[in-house]
């Protein structure tokens, strides 16, 4: 910005003339083609005032501390542009008025400095009611948002209230072009922005949601699972090598649990109890989302407690997912097999394709609502019911047939 962008001007109000004849002097500050004006709180007769000068005048009074008293109004008005400058922030003429009268800075108010109060209040929750992984991936979204805003104002920051539409948009293409982020990994970034931001509007520090007209791209997820006929196949292959044995074993185990990996290795013997049908029960809290879980334990899922006597092996999830690849090689089974895909596997074909109710597999999944878990498994309740209407459709066509 160029600092002849910035005018101050004073000026009389003759229209506020009191019973001496003398009328207001006031200053206009002109940043941008946008004027403000306000009262310097000092007065005069007009026919002492010389505009072009911007200066009081007169053989009968001296008017040295007048000028003296606006000469450091138009000084501290460019000491104020000139910080503002300084602190490379988008500078409007209401941010110079308000920094002349003290009000409070709206510095505070702008995007970055915002989001690094956000992460500073989640970094005291650690431990507590957030992870550190959760943590760091707000951390890696607001960096992804501080370096679009460098990228596309070429400033360190912005106001919040400059936050549209627009803005999003332009985030999204960004994200998409210039950090070559899919669909999905960008959805998330700009899902982790919009949490802050709805803050920032229960504090008042934003009039309107910009994410309101915002509609973000949707992404089919393809849910990657194994058939009954695949789960088979693993389940009565026989390795020759110890260690695919037991990752065989533990990926079986969550198929009939749904226990992620960090739950299977946390599973300890106080986590299996008697319910009240006389079953044992997995009872743990999901770590995603802290939700308690109670999953009851399926004859499968128990032989494999009983082989390893409740004490399941210990592997790294990056050695269980290399030894899945190997396995699935072996086996014959062309897919891409992680240990993900064994909670998939739970969801689907040991439980919808059995007739189990959604809202009983998403309790069961320890989702926190029953939209994510039709979200992800909606496609393939779609899928059975066709299948069904199939098999009646024939039916009903053979129905009379000798």
């Amino acid at each position: 910005m160029k600092a002849e962008n910035l005018n101050v001007l004073f000026y009389t109000n003759k229209a506020k003339t009191n019973q001496k004849g003398h009328c207001s002097i006031y200053c206009r500050i002109t940043f941008n083609k946008v004027r403000k004006q306000f009262s310097t709180g000092n007065s005069i007769n007009p026919k002492d005032w010389n505009s072009k000068k911007q200066l009081a005048e007169s053989k009968q009074i001296d008017y040295t501390v007048l000028n003296g008293q606006l000469s450091l109004i138009k000084q501290k008005i460019n000491n104020i542009y000139f910080k503002l400058q300084i602190e490379n922030v988008t500078i409007k003429v209401d941010d110079i008025i308000d920094s002349y009268f003290q009000k409070p800075s709206k510095k505070e108010d702008s995007v970055i400095s915002y989001l690094n109060k956000d992460l500073d209040k989640l970094k005291k929750l650690i431990g507590k009611d957030l992870k550190q992984s959760t943590w760091n991936k707000f951390n890696y979204a607001y960096n992804d948002v501080a370096s679009f805003i460098k990228f596309a104002f070429k400033q360190k920051d912005i106001p919040l209230n400059e936050l549209n539409l627009n803005f999003l948009e332009e985030l999204e293409y960004y994200l998409k072009t210039e950090k070559n982020n899919k669909q999905v990994t960008l959805n998330k970034t700009i899902q982790r922005f919009r949490k802050p931001i709805k803050n920032a509007i229960s504090e008042g520090y934003l009039d309107k949601d910009p994410f309101l007209m915002y509609k973000a791209s949707r992404v089919k997820k393809e849910i990657i699972f194994l058939t009954s006929d695949e789960l088979n196949k693993l389940e009565n292959y026989s390795f020759e090598q110890t260690r695919l044995n037991q990752v065989r074993d533990l990926f079986i185990f969550c198929c009939y649990t749904g226990l992620a990996y960090n739950e299977m290795v946390n599973l300890k013997s106080e986590n299996i109890s008697i319910g009240f049908d006389n079953m044992e029960w997995i009872q743990m809290k999901r770590e995603k989302t802290s939700k308690q879980i109670a999953i009851p334990i399926l004859p499968k899922a128990k032989y494999i407690l009983n082989k390893y006597e409740n004490s399941l092996p210990k592997l790294s999830n990056q050695k269980v997912n290399s030894y899945l690849k190997e396995i699935a090689a072996i086996v014959g089974i062309n897919k891409n097999i992680t240990h993900h895909i064994a909670r998939k596997t739970f969801a689907s074909t040991v439980l919808l394709y059995n007739n189990v109710p959604m809202e009983i597999v998403s309790e069961l999944l320890g989702h926190s609502n029953m939209t994510i878990t039709q979200e992800s498994y909606g496609q393939i309740v779609k899928e059975k019911v066709s299948d069904a209407m199939i098999n009646l459709s024939k039916k009903m066509n053979d129905y009379g047939k000798p």
